[in-house]
């Protein structure tokens, strides 16, 4: 008989782990626009991509979907996110915590889209586990990434020196995505570390895709759309005086 509830028991545990995973299967995640395509397409089949462009677009629920899937069917060990501190550095000190907790609401809108992607469980267990890591730049010097999805946001606030010390924390197997728009750069009489990895990529051709987006590309709301429109035809005519 003990060994008969044995058997059972194991079979009940196996049925649960199989029904959470099916409930974690998401739904394909289907572009937009053709540049949406040209993004996934990029993440998907190159090693490094950069994409650029104003917001509403798509870039964090792409890269963080995609991240979150690989992990899933453990096509990587492992999500590291980080973003450089520029803009948002001096207000760091109010918040407790590590560095790692306190650059964490700069970080929401992607582990929003891992969680969602994930289920609110699966994403605490892979927290715990180490598999879903928040990197300060602070901290990152003297890191080495393997079998990871990496992605830097707010790229346009990295320095050269800074971009060319986080690109070179890069190791085998790893997949990443650089977000940024240089528009909305916070460096002061500085050169954007974005910019600098564009103008390098180009000039010595580099396997690197640069996905460019555009107002057409706005799929967040007709309002955001409207707005960032707005703004950007007062940029034009001058409205920065």
């Amino acid at each position: 008989m003990a060994r008969h509830h044995h058997r059972k028991e194991h079979k009940n545990k196996n049925n649960i782990k199989e029904k959470f995973t099916e409930e974690r299967i998401p739904p394909p995640l289907l572009p937009k626009t053709d540049k949406q395509a040209d993004y996934i397409a990029a993440i998907m089949t190159r090693q490094q991509t950069v994409s650029m462009g104003c917001a509403g677009t798509g870039k964090t629920y792409i890269a963080g979907s995609i991240a979150a899937d690989l992990l899933r069917v453990n096509k990587i060990s492992k999500i590291v996110l980080t973003r450089p501190n520029v803009g948002a550095g001096k207000s760091l000190g109010f918040f407790k915590g590590s560095m790692a907790e306190k650059i964490e609401p700069w970080i929401a809108p992607f582990t929003e889209v891992i969680k969602s992607r994930l289920g609110a469980a699966a994403y605490e267990i892979y927290m715990k586990r180490g598999q879903i890591e928040i990197v300060p730049f602070e901290v990152m010097r003297g890191r080495t990434f393997n079998d990871a999805f990496v992605i830097l946001d707010e790229a346009q606030n990295t320095t050269p020196e800074e971009i060319k010390m986080f690109l070179t924390r890069i190791g085998e197997d790893t997949k990443v995505v650089i977000n940024g728009d240089i528009s909305q750069s916070d460096l002061r009489g500085k050169t954007s570390g974005l910019k600098k990895v564009v103008e390098l990529a180009q000039r010595f051709n580099l396997p690197i895709p640069i996905i460019e987006f555009g107002e057409e590309d706005i799929v967040r709301s007709d309002i955001c759309a409207m707005w960032i429109k707005v703004f950007n035809r007062d940029d034009n005519i001058g409205g920065k005086r």
